[in-house]
């Protein structure tokens, strides 16, 4: 976990990212950023059910609902963004960590909340499926790892020194 203390190490001042073996500092973006805002679009047969869920058991206020003549939308602010690409060892790895074996599929939510054990007591109410106690991982952050009522797999995480 060398490198994951490097990447905590560097967070806030550059962007750090492991390119072909090696790890180099990118520069943090700037006014005019590329992307603007990642958006994740999940289909689901029990549209309220999961709307509930993750409106109420994560405690999200929708920013847009979408008129119900093409479809049923709503769409939720989850604060900051990121993408993590992993390749299947690092994926491995991480299940590992967090879920005793590899587990989730291509895609899986990790939000960072400010009071986990509160968070999983709501998402708990509201139908979620615990895949693994609480771990601390080597790089410090406690994680739970659950499915939300369709099967994705969501790690939710508390930082070091948060309450």
């Amino acid at each position: 976990m060398k490198r994951r203390n490097f990447i905590r190490a560097v967070a806030g001042t550059a962007v750090a990212a492991g390119l072909e073996g090696s790890t180099r500092l990118l520069a943090t973006p700037g006014p005019n950023p590329p992307v603007i805002e990642l958006r994740v679009a999940v289909t689901t047969e029990a549209f309220d059910r999961l709307a509930s869920f993750y409106r109420s058991g994560l405690g999200l206020e929708p920013s847009q609902l979408w008129p119900e003549d093409q479809g049923r939308a709503l769409v939720l602010d989850m604060g900051k963004a990121t993408l993590e690409v992993f390749d299947e060892k690092q994926a491995h790895t991480v299940d590992q960590i967090e879920a005793g074996h590899r587990i989730s599929e291509q895609v899986r939510f990790a939000l960072q909340v400010p009071n986990l054990d509160a968070a999983t007591k709501r998402l708990l109410a509201w139908g979620a499926t615990l895949v693994h106690a609480p771990v601390i991982t080597p790089w410090g952050d406690k994680t739970v790892r659950f499915q939300d009522p369709d099967g994705m797999q969501i790690t939710l995480y508390q930082k070091p020194g948060q309450p």
